[in-house]
Formats: C-alpha cells, structure tokens, sequence
C-alpha cells in the first residue's frame, strides 16, 4: 500500500493505494457508506465490485482511497494497473475496474473536486503509469470534476462518446405510462398478448433468489441469437461464473428480481435485473426465438413497468447500448463517456495526439475517399 499525506485547507488528508485484495475486502463497511452518501447505485457498491474482482481482473489492484483527518474514507477510485498497447505503442495503463458487464463506473466522492485534486497529485508522483482511462463514466457524475481538475494541473486530456444508456421514468399510474407509448406499440401489444393466449396458459413469475431460475435464463439466452454469435453468458467461464455468483450475493441482500415468462409450463422470456432503492435495472434479458412473433420479451417488459409502476419506483433503467426495442417504451438518454487523462509528458502528448487526433484523423480520410 502506497501512501501520502498532505495538507489541504490545514486538514491533514491522506491518499492509500490498496493494491491487495485482502485490504480491500476490508474496506467494505465504510466503502459502502461512502456510497450511500453520495451516488448509491449497485454498481458501486463494495459487495458487486468484489464479485466483478472475482472474474474478471486482468490486471493488479490499485485502488485509490482518501481518507480525512478523522481516518474517515470520503472518496475512492477502484482501477487496475496492466500494461497494455494504444495503436501500436505499449501503454503503462490505469483503467477503472469495470468491463461491458459493469453498466456504470465513477468517482465515488463526498467532495468530487478535492478528492479529484488529492488523486491526481498522488499519480503525479508515481512515474509508472501513461494514462488513467475510466469507462462507462456518467456525463454528469462525480468524475467530471476529476477531468476538470485534470485539465488546470495540466494533464492532456480526451473524452470517447460512450453508451447512450436508455433509463424510464416511472408515472404514478399505468395508464399515463401507457398514454406515453405510441397507439401502434400498444395495439401490438394487445393483439400479441391474446394470440399468446391462444396457445395456451399464460403466466408471469417474479423470483427474488433462484439458482434453477438464474440457470433457466442463463440457458435461454444461449438458445438464441448470442448463442449462434458467440456471446451469451454459458460461453464464457468468467462471465458465467460472474452472473451466478452475483446473483447469490443479491438475493442474500434482497436486490435480485427475476422475471420469467411462461406458456403453460415453458419459459419463453426472462429478466435478470436487479431492484435498489426504487430502481429496477436490467442486466440481462433473453426469449425462445420460437415464439418471436408475439414478441415475448416486450411483453414481459410491460409485466416488469406496470409492477414498477404499482410498487411506486421511480424509473427503470435498461441499462447498456440503445436498441429499438427499448426506445419503443419512450426512455430518455443516459449518457456516458471514456475519459482518458494522460501523463503531462512528452510520451503522453504523443500518447494524447495518436488517440484523439491522429488515428481519427486517419480514419476521416479513409472515409472520404472510400466513399
């Protein structure tokens, strides 16, 4: 563990790099109280970031941590530190311990601004690292200061569009929720909904732990288009390994909500989502392409929005890339950014100058003389 004090407004603040897995299992307690007082998703949450460690590090720990004069822990930073390779050249990189299965990453922070000024001067004098890259970061979270900060101490700075994630608002009623969607979403519907019913009993089931039920989706899915692709959950031990284990340790705190639904007995649509503090968030999705032309997983959504609708929480958030199937319930846009802070050094300028000028550059040329 790194460490180093320094004085700020005659408060002696003090910045660790935890670098063992051991010492951050047991900052557990105070971690998640630090997120409960400032942005409380799952997402950040010490219990899923440990899971994400477990599958999924390619890299050594090095997790940034601020601590005030009271030992108290007021701001983290998770990342990892791996060498790596940006256009050809070797990369000395610190990424935020986050991946496509992460859905959200940021600064956790009570003071964004001063912890954002305490982090960058502590990586200021560590000489073995070329850029910080964060991932999936809020366009109006907590590390914008980080950037801010970043660009008046002189980093050399580049910000990469991310997902725009889609995420519904909840009204106090179903029916103003339906009065939203367009006439000819909603008469799609109906009409798929009773040709379901034609063939048979249909039912929905809501399940807040269940290994069969977790084994069941996951299987689902695998039938399906990411199957044929390559990309479904079965097809990777870590990726598996990450979602089973996740949702045990959701389901032992009350967060996990499946969603399944059933012609007469069989499984035709799943949800994987998970439920905190009046949010549903959707992980992972699946539906028996057999039955596609009664658009089973619109069906189950609508299930899931007028639920959440009934229980009052306040939105549900889709999570991941922007689709058609989800801009058919009307969402708004979440959008997130890479933020990439390079060293303030020759390296890093050309580091900076490759990724945000040259090769796109590059590629804007290619673009018009192809066409």
């Amino acid at each position: 563990m790194l460490l180093r004090e320094m004085p700020v407004h005659s408060s002696a603040l003090q910045v660790e790099a935890v670098s063992e897995h051991s010492e951050f299992a047991a900052l557990r307690s105070e971690w998640n109280a630090l997120v409960s007082r400032t942005d409380d998703q799952i997402f950040h949450r010490h219990e899923f970031l440990s899971t994400w460690l477990d599958h999924f590090s390619n890299g050594s720990l090095f997790v940034l941590v601020l601590r005030d004069e009271t030992d108290c822990l007021v701001a983290a930073l998770p990342l990892l530190r791996r060498w790596t390779v940006l256009h050809g050249l070797p990369l000395r990189e610190l990424r935020s311990a986050a991946n496509l299965h992460s859905a959200r990453f940021d600064l956790i922070a009570d003071q964004p601004e001063m912890a954002s000024a305490m982090f960058l001067d502590f990586l200021a004098e560590q000489r073995d690292w070329d850029a910080l890259i964060l991932t999936d970061l809020p366009r109006k979270g907590r590390a914008r200061a980080l950037e801010q900060v970043a660009r008046k101490k002189g980093f050399f700075i580049g910000r990469w569009p991310g997902t725009q994630s889609p995420c519904r608002l909840l009204p106090p009623t179903w029916p103003e929720l339906e009065s939203q969607l367009t006439s000819r979403f909603r008469a799609n519907l109906r009409r798929r909904r009773h040709g379901l019913e034609a063939l048979g009993v249909v039912r929905v089931e809501r399940c807040s732990g269940s290994d069969a039920l977790v084994a069941a989706g996951i299987a689902l899915e695998l039938s399906g288009w990411k199957g044929v692709a390559g990309t479904a959950i079965a097809q990777d031990a870590a990726t598996l390994g990450f979602y089973t284990d996740l949702a045990r340790v959701l389901a032992s705190q009350g967060q996990l909500a499946l969603w399944a639904l059933y012609l007469d007995e069989h499984m035709i649509a799943f949800q994987y989502g998970i439920e905190h503090r009046g949010c549903y968030a959707l992980l992972k999705p699946a539906y028996d392409e057999n039955y596609s032309r009664y658009s089973p997983g619109q069906l189950l959504m609508a299930e899931v929005l007028r639920d959440g609708v009934e229980r009052k929480l306040d939105h549900v958030d889709f999570l991941g890339e922007d689709m058609p199937w989800k801009q058919d319930w009307k969402p708004i846009a979440c959008a997130q950014d890479w933020l990439f802070v390079f060293r303030n050094t020759p390296y890093g300028k050309i580091l900076r100058t490759l990724k945000f000028q040259l090769v796109p550059g590059v590629r804007r040329w290619r673009g018009k003389f192809q066409s």
